[in-house]
């Protein structure tokens, strides 16, 4: 009689055991790598960006949604149309692969017979991820004099494509896309009306002369949008408080005798500065709104700083004593900024933060300028405005001041080898908790005096996740931080006294590799445990060196230039950009950093340190509660979880990057 095989052998780890997933299944397990699923206002947004490419592109002038009484959605524009002929490589009709393919798309090509010059991004997934997380999409093309229609079922196509001739006379041309959104994918089916009434609203702003329409059928309301005065219009209806001085309004873009910039790239705006009310701020890259702000803001706050600085200084406005911050000219602004970006890097699939490093020169080049020239043909608007930064100034000082004597009296003597900042300002003061010595005089030396400290960290920090509150100060690094930032270890449920914090933000600066993150959870570790109200508050942040540097060649009328990749990704983005642009890979000199070391001065500054083009994460829970937070962390850093530990490689291993 043949043994029975064990439970152990059936469950056996072999060959068969690895699952890999093709078409849209990565995005059906794991939908919020994609798109947000707190609601389907996301993959509905895809379809409309699509729609707005065509009218940015210059081919369309109409888009309307309809909210149908049956739940589903569509989006018609009457834009080329989709192609749906085969494609030449991949033996399918081109408006099938862009709708089930994740890296399928008319924006890959840009300049040579790529659809679109400016697009909202490079990543390809737009649509695609529409179809996957849909129980049903009918797709119609009118394009060429007839209709080609395509339907599709849980990302699958369940009617392949049908094309028709128009009926005679007709000469309609554009798209309809038709959405089902699956409730299963998202926390709610509901569509936030705001959210989608704004969305839409905001195409017709930047893009003056298309009409923007919404119609619900439920309601029976229909809404229209069209702006003929674009950002001015639109800032005008939406400001809160009477502008101090006339908007400032202004656009610029690269010709094709710019040498640092590809032809049409550039920024429109409209800037208002209000003496109270609350700001009204919003910032878009070609059409896709940016509700985190990005690189493009941090230019146009630094034109209109260095513009506003350079016109107090001509004039010397500036009272003894008080020292000018690019805030003190941003705290009142509102504006409307649209960028165009001919490449641009998103943090994040959703897009709400543009990352480009580029951007910040590209807008504060235009802007700054412009406003320069306005100012000084205008010098008494140009002095109320300096008036309404110099009022911001001292009062922004005045502040710090009195922070600076309330905590005054015994207060420990800080650590030697902490190199403090010249600010009192705890609203701009940051401290960089630096691993190792020589990464720390790098960080002195690249960093800005005013505002930034720095406080180099010797060897790896103790796990602090069983250690005793009264004993943390036997370790000589604990005691140092905790003194550095001013507030004294606490509980969850404690109410410390933060009043003493001396930063605003405490940022954890590491090595791009494995130690560099082993010290990264250490101490995220010891925040969480030992500090974690500045967790709660938003004061921790986690620093994100890059991992390569990349020394491009000149090319064509583009001088030499030294790019950073923060990882592998970004490492192969920047190489195909490069063989996009005719230079061959070899010609690239890729350097790998072995820390932070390795960087001089003006390379951290550049990479790590500056505000405007750093790449700086706040420490949040997210999605979990304290008490889960506390689950998770007590699993990775406890002494006696090393069974659980073990468990969740077992479980999420493959889906870790090693680095050795």
């Amino acid at each position: 009689m043949a043994a029975k095989p064990s439970s152990s052998s059936t469950s056996a780890y072999s060959e068969g055991s690895i699952r890999v997933l093709k078409g849209l299944e990565p995005v059906k397990q794991r939908p919020g790598m994609y798109t947000r699923t707190d609601n389907p206002l996301h993959i509905l947004q895809e379809v409309v960006d699509n729609a707005a490419d065509e009218a940015l592109a210059g081919y369309g002038k109409k888009i309307k949604l309809t909210l149908h009484a049956d739940h589903s959605v569509s989006v018609e524009d009457d834009g080329r149309g989709i192609p749906y002929g085969m494609h030449p490589e991949e033996n399918a009709p081109v408006i099938e692969l862009v709708f089930t393919r994740l890296h399928a798309g008319g924006k890959f090509d840009k300049g040579q017979g790529g659809a679109y010059s400016f697009s909202g991004g490079l990543h390809g997934v737009g649509v695609s991820v529409t179809n996957a997380l849909s129980t049903r999409m009918e797709v119609t093309s009118y394009r060429d004099g007839n209709s080609a229609r395509l339907v599709f079922a849980g990302g699958d196509v369940a009617e392949p494509l049908q094309v028709q001739p128009l009926a005679s006379g007709e000469r309609k041309r554009g798209t309809t896309v038709r959405v089902w959104p699956d409730a299963k994918y998202f926390e709610t089916a509901q569509l936030p009306m705001g959210e989608l009434v704004h969305l839409l609203r905001s195409k017709a702003v930047l893009m003056p002369g298309v009409t923007v329409t919404l119609v619900n059928e439920k309601t029976r309301e229909t809404q229209t949008w069209q702006y003929k005065g674009g950002l001015r219009d639109y800032l005008q209806q939406n400001l809160h408080g009477e502008p101090a001085i006339p908007m400032f309004e202004g656009e610029g873009f690269a010709d094709r005798h710019n040498d640092s910039f590809a032809e049409g790239e550039g920024a429109a705006w409209c800037v208002a500065f209000t003496e109270d009310g609350a700001a009204v701020r919003e910032s878009y890259v070609n059409l896709i709104p940016t509700t985190a702000g990005g690189t493009h803001e941090s230019g146009l706050r630094d034109g209109l700083f260095q513009a506003v600085k350079s016109f107090i200084e001509l004039h010397s406005l500036l009272p003894k004593g008080v020292k000018l911050m690019p805030d003190d000219v941003f705290a009142r602004a509102s504006y409307v900024l649209n960028a165009k970006v001919l490449d641009p890097q998103f943090q994040g699939q959703i897009k709400e933060r543009l990352n480009s490093r580029d951007a910040v020169r590209l807008v504060s080049g235009f802007v700054r300028p412009i406003l320069e020239l306005w100012l000084n043909q205008h010098v008494e608007w140009g002095k109320k405005l300096a008036e309404l930064a110099i009022k911001a100034a001292q009062s922004r000082q005045k502040a710090g001041q009195k922070v600076e004597k309330r905590k005054g009296s015994g207060v420990a003597v800080l650590p030697g080898k902490l190199t403090d900042c010249e600010s009192r300002d705890t609203a701009h003061n940051e401290v960089f908790l630096v691993e190792g010595d020589s990464a720390g005089g790098s960080a002195k030396m690249g960093r800005d005096k005013e505002t930034q400290a720095v406080l180099p960290l010797r060897g790896k920090v103790l796990n602090t996740w069983e250690v005793d509150r009264d004993r943390l100060f036997a370790n000589n690094e604990i005691h140092d931080i905790s003194v550095a930032i001013g507030v004294d270890p606490h509980g969850p449920n404690d109410a410390p006294d933060l009043s003493g914090l001396r930063y605003g933000k405490v940022c954890i600066l590491s090595d791009a590799d494995v130690d560099g993150s082993h010290i990264q959870v250490l101490l995220l570790t010891l925040f969480f445990r030992h500090f974690p109200k500045l967790v709660e508050a938003g004061h921790i942040h986690v620093a994100l060196p890059p991992l390569y540097r990349v020394d491009i060649p000149a090319r064509a009328k583009k001088p030499a230039a030294k790019v950073y990749a923060l990882d592998d990704n970004e490492l192969a983005a920047i190489l195909d950009k490069c063989a996009k642009d005719g230079v061959a890979r070899e010609k690239c000199q890729v350097s790998r950093f072995k820390g932070l070391g390795e960087m001089n001065a003006e390379q951290l500054w550049d990479t790590t340190l500056n505000p405007d083009t750093r790449r700086l994460l706040p420490v949040q829970l997210l999605n979990l509660d304290f008490a889960g937070a506390e689950g998770v962390i007590t699993k990775l850093m406890g002494k006696g979880e090393a069974a659980a530990r073990r468990e969740l490689m077992e479980l999420h291993g493959d889906a870790v990057e090693v680095d050795i």
